[in-house]
């Protein structure tokens, strides 16, 4: 398995992934909120596993500029047809990770990774990379499924399993006291740590931390 098979994985279930729904959608509306009241019209963003777009849709009108990436092309091309029906001058898609991104003297003021750093291979090796693509005292933003949190049967089992049919993506496992120790030893400040789900249990906190 890797990064290239991880992003077969994704430009299979793209249209299916694109025609779902959004399972909270209060916490969703709460999250963008969140987010956008932290943004500036000022600010460049780069969204990190931006999946279909939906979200650069939703933030992109309240910035100066928002790159939105993600590692399947299937994706993107989702997301740029969206664009065309609904096109916002600030914004743009581009196949690309964080570590394909060079980092630019004009760096980003925000960098956004919802549903994304469970997903990565090298987390502590990501999270270099972003402090790296953001410009003093930028904020890293993001909303993290925990799976270290979940039933034991289905993340030592059922997760397992589904990898090995191909039936589910990499997912690295570690809970949310491991995810903000990781935040911190990549010289990030943590300046909120919230859980904004409405309903069932939760285990994606959404964190705000700056850069040191």
């Amino acid at each position: 398995m890797s990064t290239a098979s991880d992003a077969r994985f994704w430009d299979r279930a793209s249209r299916n992934y694109a025609r779902g729904a959004i399972a909270d959608q209060a916490a969703y509306e709460r999250t963008l909120g969140r987010t956008r009241a932290l943004l500036t019209a000022g600010d460049r963003v780069l969204e990190l596993g931006c999946g279909t777009g939906t979200t650069a849709l939703q933030l992109a009108s309240s910035v100066r500029e928002y790159l939105a990436t993600d590692i399947s092309p299937e994706m993107i091309a989702i997301a740029n047809e969206r664009y065309i029906a609904e096109p916002i001058p600030s914004l743009a898609f581009k196949v690309a990770t964080a570590e394909t991104i060079a980092p630019d003297p004009a760096q980003f003021n925000a960098v956004l990774g919802f549903n994304y750093l469970h997903l990565v291979r090298d987390l502590s090796g990501t999270l270099r990379q972003i402090h790296s693509l953001l410009a003093t005292e930028g904020l890293l933003i993001s909303k993290t499924p925990c799976v270290g949190e979940m039933n034991p049967l289905i993340r030592l089992a059922l997760l397992p399993a589904m990898r090995a049919l191909g039936k589910a993506p990499y997912a690295g496992v570690f809970r949310a006291s491991e995810l903000a120790a990781q935040i911190s030893a990549a010289a990030f400040d943590i300046l909120a740590m919230e859980n904004h789900a409405t309903k069932g249990d939760d285990f994606s906190p959404y964190i705000v931390a700056r850069k040191r």
